[in-house]
């Protein structure tokens, strides 16, 4: 597990008078930069972060319980928990988990539907569900979340078997990065698919810590 804080509690903790407030975020790891640039844009101090693994992204059967476990060493050190995932591929599960922890998750079935914002992600799905989608950090990330996972390194011709219902690869830009555009863009011509760059921002991420924030 990877932690990420700037403002995190002394070895052993802190009395409960001095928890007070204080949030605890478990995020999946492929969100930590746009979690971190969020907490330093609105000065969300009280707020401490720590990432599950981002591979979780690709075995999202270990996320409810690796999310339990850090509930359950952490719950007396804060006020609040909120959990930084959609649904995520866990079936239900996640949130089943978080119910029974009384813990409260990000609204949505996954990433790219929070970051679209998940009514115009329902909306546009009914005519997309022929896209493959890349945030930044799968952008970044494209070899070591899609390409080798699949063995496309080690076997390309599987590439058309993967991916030949795919008509179009769509990224989700969170930030305004040409650099990313361009290699977004590469992503696309090696699975063979048109390109679309769509700048989402934070989507209902940003909306979701914002009313943690201020509860």
């Amino acid at each position: 597990m990877t932690q990420i804080s700037d403002t995190d509690l002394t070895q052993g903790g802190l009395a409960p008078e001095a928890n007070a407030g204080r949030i605890l975020l478990i995020a999946c790891g492929a969100l930590a930069r746009e979690i971190l640039a969020l907490k330093e844009q609105n000065g969300w101090d009280h707020m401490v972060l720590t990432c599950l693994p981002a591979i979780y992204h690709i075995q999202p059967q270990k996320i409810p319980d690796a999310v339990k476990t850090v509930v359950k060493e952490r719950r007396d050190q804060f006020d609040q928990i909120f959990v930084v995932y959609a649904d995520c591929g866990t079936g239900g599960l996640l949130q089943n988990t978080c119910a029974e922890l009384g813990v409260e998750m990000v609204a949505g079935p996954h990433c790219y539907s929070f970051y679209e914002g998940n009514d115009r992600f329902a909306e546009l799905a009914e005519h997309e569900f022929t896209s493959f989608y890349l945030t930044d950090f799968l952008v970044r990330q494209f070899d070591a979340f899609v390409w080798k996972p699949m063995g496309l390194d080690r076997h390309p011709e599987l590439r058309d078997m993967y991916f030949g219902n795919y008509e179009k690869l769509i990224y989700q830009a969170q930030t305004n990065d040409p650099a990313l555009v361009e290699k977004a863009r590469d992503c696309a011509d090696r699975l063979g698919l048109a390109f679309e760059h769509r700048f989402t921002g934070y989507g209902d991420l940003e909306d979701a810590l914002k009313a943690v924030a201020a509860d």
